[in-house]
């Protein structure tokens, strides 16, 4: 029985995320592909209460007075635009589905078509884990080994750092006992063990890109700031708000906004909850948000990614998918389309996980590898290598005493992902514009795609690869049966 992994992680972020938010799956054809909230919707401010009466009046008719008065606008505080609406009762026990968001939505349509443009979608939970990274679990390595990239040549003080933002989990604990990160500050760090002291998964996640940003380009002010912290999760809608609610600065913005997050859509639709910050980023054209490709091993638009070829978007969003290690193809994993502006390497790569520590820290393996590629590839893949067998994984078999693999950490991890092809693109653009001053970072990855990036049969697109990367053999895999 091969592993489950999206219902392995709508379980585990559901559990991070307790019951103020309750999950459902959404699907793409008979394929779940996304997470949303279960019974609200979003509307704009300007047009939540006309999208209220109108769900109000259709549940009246359709389906009793009794459910209509469940429909109600959530005035919290909007910076990011939209409002939620309830729609109905949302119970964690029940996994069949939410006939009261789909019902809300269809309830909508003639408003919509009257009104020649979208005013209600689901809120859908932007993460790191069900739909982005990592494309596999973190793996030991060795304090002794370098990390890989390693940490570009670079000396004294830039005339003018490079700023970015990386938007992630928080930082661990004595991050800066990996010098190549002594550029890195955060807000918001996390809580790193659980209750019975083990890592918490994905922990290290933020800690992990700042310090590939870090070791691609030493002359980078990186800040992290600590926003996907249930299990690497947050609504669309929260997210939205935390970044025009005091995450970004009122003046000038960052040169980089790092996004190692995101998620498929209903019907490949923009998210109405990020629609006001994708405007405020026209506004700022200092800035530029380079964002992961998503982890799914297909085509299907993931946001704010997918972004990146949308006209109105042209050259403010570049968008990362990532190459296998030993460069000459994409990862398994990664996802592609005409949408990816780029990719990078982001198989097993090695950067910071944990504090160097004289305890090393324990972490249990959540999910199980699989006995061959998910995504049909033919390499020893991070589906299935290194193997481990995870909690979670067990649990869905039915095992009454659910096995916990358990590994140490003393600081490196090996990691995959779209995640992690993002810092590197993210360093180069920096580099470049410290070597060219005046260059801004919009102009930089423009420049940069153009004159430095190589291109690679089967991959459609230019890739990006720093110089201090270190590629490795892959191994061919027999087709399954």
């Amino acid at each position: 029985m091969a592993p489950d992994r999206f219902q392995e992680q709508f379980d585990q972020i559901q559990d991070a995320m307790g019951d103020d938010v309750v999950l459902a799956a959404g699907f793409e054809g008979e394929e779940r592909m996304f997470l949303y909230q279960k019974g609200y919707v979003l509307a704009r401010a300007e047009d939540a209460d006309e999208v209220a009466s109108v769900v109000r009046e259709a549940f009246a008719r359709d389906r009793g007075d009794d459910h209509a008065e469940n429909v109600r606008v959530e005035r919290d505080d909007n910076p990011g635009g939209v409002f939620r609406i309830r729609v109905g009762e949302p119970d964690r026990r029940e996994r069949s589905g939410d006939k009261d968001v789909s019902d809300a939505l269809k309830a909508v349509e003639d408003l919509e078509r009257d009104n020649r443009r979208r005013m209600v979608s689901r809120n859908h939970i932007v993460s790191i884990a069900v739909n982005c990274c990592p494309g596999d679990e973190p793996v030991p390595v060795s304090r002794c080994e370098p990390p890989n990239p390693s940490v570009a040549e670079f000396s004294g003080e830039p005339d003018v750092p490079v700023s970015v933002l990386v938007v992630d989990t928080g930082l661990v604990e004595n991050y800066k006992s990996h010098p190549w990160m002594h550029r890195v500050e955060g807000v918001g760090k996390e809580v790193e063990l659980d209750k019975e002291g083990i890592l918490k998964q994905y922990v290290g996640h933020g800690t992990f890109i700042a310090g590939l940003v870090s070791v691609v380009a030493p002359g980078t002010d990186v800040m992290v700031h600590g926003t996907l912290v249930n299990a690497g999760a947050i609504c669309e809608k929260d997210l939205g708000d935390k970044l025009l609610g005091g995450m970004l600065p009122a003046e000038r913005w960052p040169d980089i906004i790092s996004l190692s997050a995101g998620t498929p859509s209903t019907d490949s639709q923009t998210l109405l909850g990020l629609e006001r910050f994708m405007k405020a980023l026209l506004d700022h054209p200092e800035t530029l948000l380079v964002a992961a490709a998503g982890n799914n091993g297909n085509d299907v638009r993931f946001w704010p990614a997918a972004y990146a070829d949308h006209s109105d978007y042209a050259g403010a969003v570049v968008s990362v998918g990532a190459l296998r290690r030993d460069g000459a193809d994409r990862a398994c994993f990664s996802n592609y389309g005409p949408w990816v502006t780029t990719y990078a390497p982001g198989e097993r790569l090695v950067n910071a996980f944990t504090a160097v520590d004289p305890t090393p820290a324990a972490y249990d393996y959540q999910h199980s590898t699989f006995d061959h590629c998910r995504y049909g590839q033919h390499y020893d893949c991070t589906c299935q290598f290194p193997p481990h067998r995870g909690e979670l994984t067990e649990k869905m078999k039915g095992s009454p005493t659910a096995v916990r693999e358990r590994v140490v950490f003393d600081g490196l991890a090996e990691w995959s992902g779209t995640s992690f092809a993002t810092p590197l693109v993210v360093g180069m653009i920096a580099n470049y514009m410290m070597r060219n001053r005046g260059t801004g970072s919009r102009d930089a990855a423009r420049r940069l795609l153009n004159e430095t990036s190589v291109g690679i049969q089967r991959v459609p697109v230019p890739a990006l690869i720093p110089s201090t990367w270190t590629p490795a053999s892959v191994q061919s895999v027999p087709a399954t049966p």
